[in-house]
């Protein structure tokens, strides 16, 4: 009983040093309201009007950082499906086989009949979570702080104590637009009440009384220089990290991605998963443009299953380099299909009505249909 109510004392330690992070950011937002509204905007901001367009577009930025932060830090990360979880015989058939191909080719087996599961370890093997007892769905990882898999896993943010993933990463973006926007307007009309402070520090004291008439005490005075120093020093950090993600998102890639890009059967490929600028971008925000800038929900897919520019290729995306033929396709060769569809908000991202062809064996036949928008599969068996 002891060692188990050990390891719980210090889970339950960890919990919650895993929120002091978050506690900073709430007291300093908390701060900074007090000391933008009440310290600059009733106490130092004479014009009555400029008072007032102060407070109603500082109260809208506020509101929406605070909404989207929220969001981002309880939207619980989705883990993979059911379907993606062993099943009790081939949990104990893989248990009984000796690792390496043995296993290999179980798992092969398993995505064969069921998944739609077309990335692969660096040494092309199938992506299984023996932690998990799961075999990963595509852009699916597993957190090592949350001890669980994470579809389309971003990364593991501290400052919002959560995974950052498919479920919270359209939050994650807002989060990061919206207290960007936030601290850059905190600067831009605290500027000029700074300059006179900052001013008045080297001065005589005959012109001090000069410089500070605006100012009506010592206490609004150090809020208001700390506040800009706070609200600049946070926007230069915030923009580097919001053109980052612009930049992801933009290329269809996670943070993870981007360090490793995902394997497939003919090897790495960083930008698999690019259908082209405004479909990537679709992809995050959804496709009602309405719901872009609101922190609800909208993303396509389930986060389970991803189409590719490996099929269908994109008129947005750059042509292959002359000289060089797409990867593992030979000229003239058609694309080949996984077994099961994409969902349907993800077929809208694709074309649709064209003609497909599948592979059977010596012989080919043709179908005309809806075509199937996923990756190409690789026939392992």
């Amino acid at each position: 009983m002891a060692p188990s109510g050990s390891r719980s004392i210090k889970r339950s330690c960890k919990r919650v040093l895993h929120w002091i992070p978050v506690l900073f950011i709430s007291i300093i937002v908390a701060w900074s309201y007090y000391a933008y509204v009440v310290q600059l905007c009733i106490e130092s901001v004479e014009n009555l009007g400029e008072k007032i367009v102060y407070l109603l577009a500082y109260h809208l930025f506020f509101i929406m950082f605070v909404w989207a932060y929220w969001q981002t830090i309880f939207t619980e990360p989705m883990h993979p499906l059911k379907e993606f979880h062993l099943s009790y015989s081939d949990k104990e058939l893989l248990e009984r086989v000796d690792r390496g191909e043995s296993q290999q080719e179980i798992l092969r087996r398993i995505v064969r009949q069921d998944l739609p599961v077309y990335t692969r370890t660096m040494s092309g093997a199938i992506r299984f979570c023996d932690r998990c007892i799961l075999v990963k769905p595509d852009r699916c990882h597993h957190c090592s702080v949350c001890d669980k898999c994470i579809l389309k896993m971003d990364h593991h943010c501290p400052w919002v104590n959560n995974c950052v993933g498919f479920s919270n990463y359209k939050f994650f973006m807002l989060f990061l637009a919206y207290s960007l926007l936030y601290c850059l307007f905190i600067t831009a009309t605290d500027l000029q009440y700074f300059i006179k402070f900052w001013l008045a520090g080297g001065e005589a004291h005959v012109r001090l009384t000069e410089y500070l008439s605006g100012l009506p005490d010592t206490q609004a005075k150090f809020h208001i220089m700390f506040l800009f120093f706070a609200a600049s020093m946070f926007s230069v950090s915030l923009a580097a990290l919001f053109a980052y993600h612009c930049w992801l998102v933009c290329k269809n890639r996670s943070t993870l991605e981007a360090v490793r890009a995902p394997a497939f059967r003919h090897g790495p490929d960083k930008n698999g998963f690019s259908l082209g600028l405004s479909k990537n971008v679709r992809q995050v925000f959804g496709d009602e443009k309405t719901y872009w800038p609101i922190p609800v929900f909208s993303s396509l897919g389930d986060g389970c299953s991803f189409p590719t520019c490996l099929v269908n290729q994109d008129p947005e995306q750059p042509s292959t380099p002359p000289g060089q033929s797409p990867p593992n396709k030979s000229v003239g060769e058609p694309p080949q299909f996984p077994a099961k569809p994409l969902r349907e908000s993800q077929s809208r991202l694709l074309n649709s009505g064209e003609s497909w062809r599948e592979s059977k064996g010596p012989g080919d036949r043709e179908r005309t249909g809806t075509p199937n928008p996923a990756l190409t599969i690789e026939n392992e068996l």
